[in-house]
């Protein structure tokens, strides 16, 4: 029996599929959590929709808009807002716990620049953020998948890397940091392939945090903890061209 044709709706539906840098499982979520997500996050939120979004409407004002894809439970998403107010902070994040809990420090921490949307970021890139519109992009400690047959799930890789270089306007900046060396070079290698991107640091190198502005990354428990355990940090800004 041959097998039928797609239809031209069902090919679009296959190009657009891409592999999930998440699993979605079931966490605990606190109830205070639950109850930030349910009655806070609404204030907050952004409608994951397949269309471009205005950034004007979503924040009520003009500003520089920083992307900041997988915010865990907000610490330093809160922080690096709080700090910048003058910025407006468009955060990713698919985990309900972190939603909640970055939700609850913006309502207590009175923080009025950070917008969410719970959903893909690689959706969210492809479908709602404007080429050369954004003055920035945090990707803070990525899941590493750190087994090599979960390494194409990594976020930070091609094709993904070149359609978010596209979005960020000339002059703007992406900032990953990871504490896992193999992630690392794998960052430094897909990043420095990036015709759209140049190392802030030169070619090749990591980026030193201490006295670098673009590095500014406040320093959560999670990291506190792997430093105790003897993990590394490393950081990459790249400028785009």
């Amino acid at each position: 029996m041959e097998k039928p044709e797609l239809t031209p709706e069902e090919l679009e539906a296959l190009k657009n599929r891409h592999i999930r840098s998440f699993v979605m499982r079931r966490g605990h979520i606190s109830a205070a959590q639950r109850r930030a997500l349910e009655e806070t996050f609404p204030r907050y939120q952004i409608e994951y929709r397949p269309e471009t979004l205005d950034f004007t409407a979503a924040f009520g004002r003009e500003a520089d808009t920083v992307l900041e894809i997988g915010c865990g439970m907000g610490e330093t998403t809160a922080a690096i807002a709080a700090a910048h107010p003058e910025v407006n902070f468009l955060g990713c994040e698919v985990f309900v716990a972190g939603v909640g809990a970055l939700a609850k420090r913006l309502d207590e921490m009175g923080l009025e620049n950070v917008r969410i949307v719970r959903h893909d970021a690689v959706e969210i890139v492809r479908d709602m953020i404007p080429e050369n519109s954004l003055a920035g992009v945090h990707i803070y400690f990525p899941d590493p998948w750190r087994k090599a047959r979960h390494h194409k799930r990594r976020l930070v890789a091609q094709p993904f890397i070149g359609m978010l270089a596209s979005r960020i306007r000339p002059g703007g900046y992406i900032h990953c940091a990871t504490d896992w060396e193999n992630y690392s070079e794998q960052m430094l290698e897909v990043l420095e392939g990036e015709p759209l991107l140049e190392n802030l640091h030169g070619k090749g190198n990591f980026s030193p945090v201490m006295g670098n502005p673009l590095c500014e990354r406040p320093r959560t428990k999670f990291q506190a903890r792997g430093e105790r355990l003897g993990y590394g940090i490393w950081d990459l800004v790249y400028i785009r061209r």
